[in-house]
């Protein structure tokens, strides 16, 4: 058991040897600290002075907790000094919480008090800003009404004007919802006040805007007229006035205006000579006039739509109709008078259907811009009267040129001058036809063709009546001829020209007839035809004109014709001036011949008519015959 107790005492000894050999001392702070205080009082290590060293500790300890009792006796001394102040002071303090008692048990009232006076200002300060919201909403101020009244009559209108002519209005609306809202009374004594405001204030602008539109001279606009057509437009009587006002106004001007162009020239564009310089030209001076009405009264229209832009667009429409037709009703004197004196002089026909054309090219233009008014009326009355005195030109024109009597023709069957006089009319006038657009130009060409043509045709057929026939045939030929060139050139005309082709036809008939009657005649093919008709029984080759020498003798004469063929035929035929007609007569006659040259070719051939050797009796065949006429 000792052993085993000092056994364990040696190695508790050798760990402890163990540790210290192996701890640090330089991680050991508190070690170091100690070993760092111990250097301040322990300098030499001698054997004396580490026998002392405990005691030394101990003295040391002594002079540290003197020093530590001393200063704790400064601070005691301190907190009794402070405990004594805070004794004082809560003395006082207590004190004042007994005054402050005795105060707010004083004051309770002053607070209840002053508490009901706050409440009461904030009413009273809230029923202020009520009536100063009231007033500025529901009143005008003396600035705003000095500017509707105005200091004098004459005094113009501003924009501000508008303004508070504006906010009037809108008080006016918004007294409804005040009445609506329960305050009737109220809301009836604003409006009733601002009604008479309005009222004044319209009265007003109204002798203003009469004013304005008096004294309107150029064509711009100013926009306070356009804001003040805008207000008046809730006074539909006003408003007609003034528009009326205006109408009378600007028909003064353009009226002006339009005797200016006449004789003094243009001033604000186009040509700057006066229009009556071209009155020795109808057509261009009455289309100078249309032509200055077309810039003038569009304009118009663009100034009236202007002045009454910001107007309710569902009431301008007609509005602007019956002003445009009121401003334009004082121009249908000046033009009508220069019209009708311009076309009482003795105008052709060429040039009353030119104004024609005129009047119903600008009649659909300004039938756009003001229908159903006075100026559009006299246009018809105008057109109306052309239309008349036209046709009543065209056929005296038609009666002088043809004359009383039919002029003869001369000895070349050519038409007479009257016709080709008339055909240069037609021509001018329908050369005009060509260049109008719209429904009557079908109506316009028809009829002038009618008026000129169908007295033509009648006095060429009275004329042809007292030739001969060939004559007559080849006058009326060349008539036709002439006649159907002409109307060929139009359209509409396919009528017309079908009628001509027939009457054409016919004398082609009769001239074919009259030439290959006069061939058979000249050829002696009379004879011989009749024979060939008849019905005479034996051998051809033995009657009389049908013998093989008669037959020789023919065809020699037929060689002569093919030779000389101007000496058989007629010499009207070369009178003819349509080639095609001349080729078409000579083609038919020969082929009157051919027919018959072709009968009597096979006739003799024909071995019952007992014809010695008929080749030698014809040089030709009728094939032959006919290729060999054909190309003559």
């Amino acid at each position: 058991m000792a052993l085993t107790l000092e056994k364990n005492q040696n190695t508790s000894s050798v760990k402890r040897v163990n540790n210290l050999l192996e701890s640090r001392p330089e991680n050991d702070k508190e070690a170091l600290e100690a070993l760092k205080e111990l250097s301040t009082f322990f300098t030499d290590n001698t054997l004396n002075a580490r026998r002392n060293l405990s005691s030394n500790i101990e003295k040391r300890s002594l002079v540290i907790n003197d020093e530590f009792l001393s200063i704790f006796r400064e601070v005691k001394s301190t907190l009794d000094d402070i405990h004594s102040d805070v004794l004082s002071m809560n003395n006082s303090i207590q004190s004042m919480t007994n005054r402050l008692h005795t105060t707010k048990a004083q004051t309770i009232t002053l607070i209840d008090r002053t508490t009901k006076l706050q409440n009461e200002s904030k009413k009273l300060s809230m029923q202020h800003d009520v009536a100063q919201a009231f007033i500025k909403t529901f009143q005008l101020t003396k600035y705003e009404i000095r500017i509707l009244h105005g200091l004098t009559r004459e005094e113009p209108i501003t924009e501000e004007f508008f303004t508070v002519i504006t906010r009037l209005q809108t008080i006016h609306t918004s007294c409804r919802t005040l009445m609506q809202s329960g305050y009737q009374t109220l809301g009836l004594d604003v409006m009733q006040r601002m009604t008479l405001l309005q009222e004044a204030a319209l009265e007003r602008l109204y002798r203003w805007t009469q004013n304005q539109c008096r004294h309107i001279e150029n064509e711009c606009i100013a926009p306070l007229l356009i804001k003040a057509m805008n207000k008046l437009q809730e006074r539909p009587i006003l408003f007609k006035y003034i528009i009326d006002e205006y109408c009378t106004a600007r028909r003064s001007i353009i009226v002006g205006s339009f005797i200016d162009a006449l004789t003094l020239g243009s001033t604000s564009g186009g040509s700057r000579n006066p229009i009556k310089l071209r009155a020795d030209d109808p057509t261009r001076y009455i289309g100078d006039m249309l032509a200055w009405l077309h810039q003038a009264i569009p304009i118009e229209k663009e100034n009236l739509l202007t002045l009454l832009k910001t107007c309710d667009k569902t009431d301008i429409s007609d509005q602007v109709k019956l002003a445009l037709g009121n401003i334009t009703e004082e121009l249908c004197h000046p033009l009508k008078s220069r019209v009708e004196h311009i076309l009482a002089v003795d105008a052709s026909a060429s040039v009353f259907y030119s104004v024609i054309a005129l009047i119903r090219y600008y009649l659909k233009i300004f039938n756009d811009i003001i229908p159903e008014s006075a100026f559009i009326k006299y246009l018809y009355e105008l057109l109306e009267l052309n239309e008349r005195n036209f046709i009543s030109k065209l056929q005296r024109e038609a009666q002088m040129a043809l004359g009383e009597r039919p002029e003869p023709p001369g000895q070349d069957l050519v038409p007479a001058a009257s016709v080709s006089k008339l055909l240069t009319s037609l021509n001018e006038i329908l050369s005009i036809a060509l260049i109008v657009t719209g429904d009557d130009r079908e109506k316009d060409i028809i009829q002038i063709v009618s008026y000129i043509i169908d007295p033509l045709l009648h006095e060429i057929d009275e004329t042809a009546a007292r030739l001969p026939v060939v004559d007559m045939a080849v006058y009326l030929l060349n008539c036709l001829n002439q006649i159907h060139s002409t109307l060929s050139l139009y359209e509409y005309m396919d009528q017309r020209l079908e009628r001509l082709q027939a009457q054409s036809d016919a004398q082609i008939d009769t001239l074919t007839s009259e030439i290959a009657s006069s061939l058979v005649a000249n050829l002696n093919l009379g004879p011989i035809y009749t024979i060939l008709q008849g019905k005479e029984h034996g051998p051809l080759s033995g009657i009389p004109g049908l013998d093989a020498l008669s037959v020789k003798e023919f065809n020699n004469k037929l060689e002569s014709f093919l030779l000389m063929p101007d000496s058989f035929l007629l010499p009207q035929i070369n009178l003819l001036k349509n080639c095609n007609h001349r080729s078409t007569v000579l083609e038919r006659s020969f082929q009157v011949i051919g027919a018959i040259y072709k009968q009597l070719y096979e006739a003799c051939h024909d071995p019952k008519n007992q014809y010695e050797n008929p080749d030698k009796l014809f040089v030709r065949t009728p094939d032959q015959l006919m290729e060999k006429l054909l190309s003559q």
